[in-house]
Parts: structure tokens; sequence; C-alpha cells
């Protein structure tokens, strides 16, 4: 879905019931706004339910303050006025609470955006402004100067967040989306006992120099094997996404398919993702016209190495990775089913993926088909498509199961005889 080509009003709509479903605002809660090449604004309305927004109730507010539509623009308008007067390069606002900002916003605390290397580099750098009454030319003052300073991601005390974007709405969402994520990561790995740990600048600027994979390409004969596969992937990419084990932009899947295989495009948006957006790669060329994900290299080492492994996840669901940005271990013996799926988890510091992928993928097979890369992401193996993603999913319920039992008793793990006999029971050994 190409949503430039979208009306403003429709472009709306769209974000704002990603933002209800994802349960990152409230029905009253939350505006976004669009500024278009004439200056009009275009902006949600107030007192109207968001779970059901229309692309008639959009309001439309001229320059001089007047406007037009079915109701009355966001109460929160006067800001994002002010906001687009400081900065005549901003085409769209969003703002909202989610639970995990509004716990920083109360706290008066930034989340670090340095925990992964994608947050700092889309939503730049972070700052406060000070508390005033919603809707209040106080407000207005507050945000708007920050904005002015150049800052494009301002925290409000005890209310929650204001984007700007001078791309789109939905460059927006997309930086809205990685701060509450970066905001839940934090949250969880101060539940687990430890101080998350930053990446360095050097770090930072280390993943900045990864490049795309330079590959021929080539036009291809598909086979229905491989347009089944396309479709089945990509019912499981948006499954990932909806169950926040992805986000729009981060999140890849790949499938050996034939001589080659499947794998996610660069840069383009999970939740929209359709089968002939998939990128098929043989012998080191890449499907004509298409941008195979960055961290091709890493999916094509485990292949060449690994024969019986057909499916390989790239992600970052923020329970699981809360050990990513931590001291802590990540132990499955906590229930069959984890120690089954998972086995011994082991942790890789962070660029093993891309500085080291034919290391890495040594490291992978059948008895360690998953793994932690510090500050990054997680990888998770299978010999089928649905047994990798099964993987994934146990990996993250399992952490959240850590996280929770923080708040209600010491863990007590399954035994080294209990391993031993499960091993026995399902041949492991």
């Amino acid at each position: 879905m190409n949503l430039a080509m979208q009306h403003p009003a429709d472009q709306i709509v769209t974000i704002m019931d990603r933002i209800y479903q994802y349960g990152m605002t409230t029905t009253s809660g939350g505006n976004l706004s669009i500024r278009d090449e004439n200056g009009v604004i275009w902006i949600s309305p107030s007192g109207i339910d968001k779970g059901t927004l229309r692309r008639e109730d959009i309001m439309k507010v001229y320059p001089d303050g007047t406007y037009e539509g079915l109701h009355t623009p966001s109460v929160e308008c006067p800001f994002h006025m002010a906001i687009y007067k400081a900065r005549p390069d901003l085409k769209a606002i969003l703002h909202a609470h989610p639970p995990a900002l509004v716990a920083f916003s109360v706290a008066r605390r930034l989340p670090d955006v340095r925990l992964i290397p994608h947050a700092r580099m889309l939503t730049g750098d972070l700052v406060y402004a000070e508390y005033a009454t919603p809707g209040s030319t106080q407000l207005g003052a507050n945000i708007s100067a920050k904005f002015a300073e150049g800052y494009n991601t301002v925290m409000l005390e005890n209310h929650g967040v204001v984007l700007g974007s001078d791309e789109s709405l939905y460059k927006a969402f997309m930086m809205f989306e990685t701060l509450d994520f970066v905001a839940r990561l934090e949250t969880g790995a101060r539940t687990i006992g430890d101080n998350p740990r930053p990446l360095t600048k050097a770090e930072l600027e280390q993943f900045k120099r990864k490049t795309r994979p330079d590959m021929e390409e080539y036009e291809p004969r598909h086979t229905s094997e491989e347009l089944a596969l396309r479709r089945d992937m990509c019912i499981l990419i948006k499954r990932a996404y909806h169950n926040q084990l992805f986000t729009s932009s981060q999140g890849t899947f790949s499938c050996r398919v034939g001589d080659g295989f499947l794998i996610t495009p660069y840069d383009q948006d999970r939740e929209y993702l359709e089968p002939e957006d998939l990128v098929l790669v043989e012998n080191g060329k890449r499907e004509k016209g298409k941008i195979p994900s960055r961290s091709l290299k890493l999916h094509e080492e485990i292949y060449k190495q690994h024969p019986e492994i057909k499916t390989v996840i790239v992600a970052h669901p923020h329970n699981i990775m809360a050990f990513g940005v931590t001291d802590r271990d990540f132990d499955a013996r906590l229930i069959p089913e984890s120690y089954l799926q998972l086995r011994t988890v082991h942790k890789y510091p962070f660029g093993s993926t891309f500085l080291q992928p034919e290391e890495l993928a040594a490291q992978l097979g059948k008895d360690n088909p998953v793994a932690i890369i510090e500050n990054d992401c997680v990888i998770t193996t299978g010999d089928s498509l649905i047994s990798a993603f099964d993987k994934l999913e146990v990996m993250e319920y399992s952490a959240k199961s850590v996280i929770m039992t923080r708040n209600v008793g010491p863990i007590v793990k399954i035994t080294d005889e209990e391993i031993d006999e499960l091993e026995e029971a399902f041949h492991l050994k």
C-alpha cells in the first residue's frame, strides 16, 4: 500500500486505526494531523471514537484558524498549529499516550533510544516539554518551542509524546511505534533486575555503515511451490506484526525454496506486505527490481552451512529483547514446551549479524536453533516456516512469563533430571 497516494483524510484514518488496534491509544485519546501543499491542516476530530473513525470525520483547518467538517477539530489543534508555524518543514504530527510512554511521562524520564540501533536513527534526540493544560495556548508554546530547537520527538510531562515528520504521517508513525517499542523494552529490562546497556557511539556508527547487499539482478521463473510459499510467508509476517513480534519497519522472514530462498524486502511496511513484494534470491542474484533485507548475508550463510534449516526469522520482540539489552541470560528450562522448542539459548555480541555472519551461522543448528544478539535481535530457525515461527512465539511468551514472575515469586526451573527425562521422551539425545 502506498500511503503517499492516499488523500490526507484517508491517511489519518488508516494510521489512527493502526494505533488504536495496536493498543497505543484509547477511544478518546490521541490526535493526528497532516499539512498539505496549500498549508491546510487535516486533523482528527474532537470527541469521536478512534476505533470507528471515518474519512468524513476528519477536519479541515485553514491557516487563519477557520475550519470545515462535521465536527470540531481536536482540542489539541492549537499545539499542532503552533508546531507547524515553528517548523515550516514538517508535514505531519502525531500525538498519543500509550501506557509504556505514559510510564516515562509520569516519571519524567526519557526512554533510552540507544538500546537498539535503528531507534535513535528514527526518533533522533528526545526532550521534554513542560506540563500545561491540554488545548491551552501555553501547551502549544511549550511544545512548539522544543520543535523550534530542532527536536522531532518531544515527550510531554504527565501527558504522552508528540512527534513530527518532514516526510509523511507514516514516517511519524514509524517513529512513534519504535519509541513505544523502546519504552516497553526498557521497562521489561528494568523489571528483570538489570540496568539496560545502551549502545556506544562507536557501535551506532558501526551499524550505520551496514550496507545493502550489492547483487546482480535476474528475471526468475516462478514455480507453484514458490508462489504458495510467498502466500504462507505473508500470512505469518502479518501475524508476527499483529502479535507485536515485528514492528512496521523491522523483522525479516526467509524460506528456502528450490536452489534459493525467499526473503522480506528492505524498508517496506510489514503490515502491508504482499506475496509479490518478497524477494527471490538464487545463486547470489536477486529478483529484478527488488531490494532484499540488509540481513540477507546472514540468511544466505545459514542456508549454506545447514541444509536441514528451511526457515530463518530475525525479529525484535520486546520481552525477549529485554535479555538482549541486559547482562541477564535467558534460561528456557521453564516449562517443557520452552525447553523442547528452544533448548539452551545463547547470546552473541552486537554486530555478529553483519560483521561475522559466517561465524554466527556456524553456531546455529539442530541443537542451537535460536539465538539472542545483544542490542539487536533474536534469530529463530526451523525445518519449516511454522516451526521457526513457533519458536519465535515461544521465546517471546516465555520471556514475558519470566518478567511477570518477578512480581509473583522466585523462578523454580525444571531440574537436570527432569531435562534428561524430557530429552529421552522426545528423542533429543
